[in-house]
């Protein structure tokens, strides 16, 4: 077992380079600011009436009658420019129709980042009009900050491959939003503010990503506690990683029976924030981190198999919270438990029909090795209840089941608490994250009965979904509880808005928001 303790540090963390710096600036550009790439945005009115930049309108005067850039959202048209014009390249980006949401002008910033990183700048200049809170529905220049904050530094990711020759770019590493005049009054703290918390959590997705995009042969259970611990200590948290002797002392029979088939034991870890100093009122966050999923000894078919990487992406998701906890240090308690485990078949395997006792004292009837995650969620959970969590969210990719429901473009979630999770989904309308809920209906929970133990742990194809949430949710045993089903949207064929191909990092935006604004004031 390894425990580290929380140090002293309250104040606040600097981020540790995986993301660009972010600056503001007003009344022109700054004296170290590298001139090449021109970020504009613009309105779809402000293209039709040619209201652009005027030393631009020999360039953009018929960009909207070609339909070459009409200023949709998400919409990017690159202009080369000849010398003795303030920039090299000006990439103009489409804002849509005022008012502007939040959520638009993430997604501008996103497309912005990949049109730039197209040119493979070190640095960009990214101008926007004075008060562009005034512009958007939320009308804050904070929300405006962060969410060009967010969207750009989540555009400009790439995922990191494993090629011979490498890359002498290593991205965009300097970002100045530019204000067309001096600010006044309060602005240029509104504006720091919303640059902090964008970066902040940005960071945490990116965490979150770089995790969930790890080959299974570089993130076995142990090197996802050895990550844990290095991100505990750089923010000053108390950490503690269980191992198998552990796990068997600690009776935590789950998640010691999905490990047993691999020759990479099981772990269990545990980060603590303690914003406050009575470790009350907290919320319990545990995350599914089966670091490579074959099935076990019910095998999954071979195509695409290679993409349960991505399995331990609810783990990833709840590191990525703490890395954002650690960063804006919030007057929160909550408590991460990530059951890790590889479900592996071998001559050791867990075998269906094979009977659980889980550290709840539960007994589970195991019909299938493939719904393998409910089966350590279940310890994870109750570890979290014995900690002293008083609200628990759980997160994973749980079900293929919610990929037919929902695809990839939602989250499903379970509860037990309707108004825990309105509030939760109200969180989520701010991140741009989609959460839709499923219903929990007694039938429901009957359909987890087993003949010979408490709980079987494959009720069947009909609600599948619903069902493997419910399970979880039996080990929550009446504390308010959400379950989160990530499996379609943790991990993307392709791009999409703020998310790119491979791991997303999903939830972890919106979990970091409903915990700063229902968090201890």
């Amino acid at each position: 077992m390894n425990k580290y303790s929380q140090d002293d540090k309250k104040d606040g963390a600097e981020l540790d380079g995986n993301v660009a710096e972010v600056l503001w600036n007003s009344g022109g550009i700054p004296d170290d600011a590298e001139r090449k790439v021109l970020i504009l945005l613009v309105t779809k009115k402000e293209v039709k009436s040619g209201q652009v930049e005027s030393w631009l309108k020999p360039y953009t005067g018929t960009l909207a009658q070609s339909r070459l850039f009409e200023g949709e959202v998400n919409q990017t048209f690159l202009l080369p420019m000849p010398d003795q014009n303030p920039a090299e390249t000006v990439i103009l980006v489409g804002a849509g129709e005022d008012p502007l949401t939040a959520d638009e002008l993430r997604l501008s910033a996103a497309a912005a980042a990949r049109a730039a990183v197209s040119i493979r700048p070190e640095q960009v200049l990214f101008k926007v009009p004075v008060s562009l809170g005034s512009l958007m529905v939320e009308g804050r220049n904070e929300l405006a900050a962060q969410a060009l904050t967010e969207g750009f530094l989540l555009g400009a990711y790439h995922r990191p491959n494993y090629k011979r020759e490498k890359s002498a770019y290593e991205g965009i590493r300097k970002v100045f939003f530019l204000h067309k005049e001096a600010a006044v009054g309060s602005e240029p703290e509104e504006w720091a503010q919303g640059i902090r918390m964008g970066r902040a959590f940005a960071a945490g997705t990116i965490t979150a990503r770089d995790l969930t995009n790890l080959p299974g042969n570089l993130l076995t259970p142990e090197d996802l506690g050895d990550a844990a611990v290095e991100l505990a200590q750089r923010y000053g948290l108390e950490v503690e990683v269980l191992d198998a002797a552990d796990l068997q002392e600690q009776e935590m029979g789950g998640l010691l029976a999905v490990g047993q088939g691999s020759v990479h034991p099981p772990r269990m870890i545990i980060i603590k924030y303690k914003g406050v100093d009575h470790w009350k009122d907290v919320t319990g966050l545990v995350g599914k981190g089966i670091t490579f999923d074959t099935g076990g000894i019910s095998l999954k078919r071979a195509p695409g198999m290679e993409e349960m990487i991505s399995d331990m992406g609810g783990a990833a998701s709840v590191l990525g919270v703490m890395e954002i906890l650690g960063i804006l240090r919030p007057k929160v308690n909550v408590i991460a438990v990530i059951p890790a485990a590889e479900n592996m078949p071998s001559g050791s395997a867990m075998k269906p029909g094979d009977v659980i006792t889980t550290r709840s004292g539960r007994t589970i009837e195991m019909q299938n090795a493939d719904a393998e995650g409910r089966i350590v969620l279940a310890d994870g959970v109750t570890y979290a209840k014995e900690q002293g969590a008083e609200r628990i969210i759980d997160i994973a990719t749980l079900t293929g089941a919610i990929l037919s429901a929902l695809g990839d473009v939602a989250t499903g979630a379970v509860t037990n608490d309707d108004i825990f999770l309105q509030s939760f989904i109200m969180a989520s309308k701010q991140t741009g994250e989609k959460v839709w809920p499923l219903p929990n209906y007694p039938e429901y929970w009957g359909m987890l009965k087993s003949s010979v133990a408490d709980l079987n742990n494959r009720p069947g194809r009909n609600a599948a979904a619903i069902t493997a949430g419910l399970f979880i949710g039996t080990f929550a045993e009446g504390l308010p509880w959400i379950h989160l089903d990530i499996a379609g949207t943790a991990f993307l064929s392709k791009e999409r808005g703020v998310d790119p191909r491979g791991g997303t990092g999903v939830m972890v935006r919106t979990v970091s928001q409903w915990i700063l604004q229902n968090g201890l004031q």
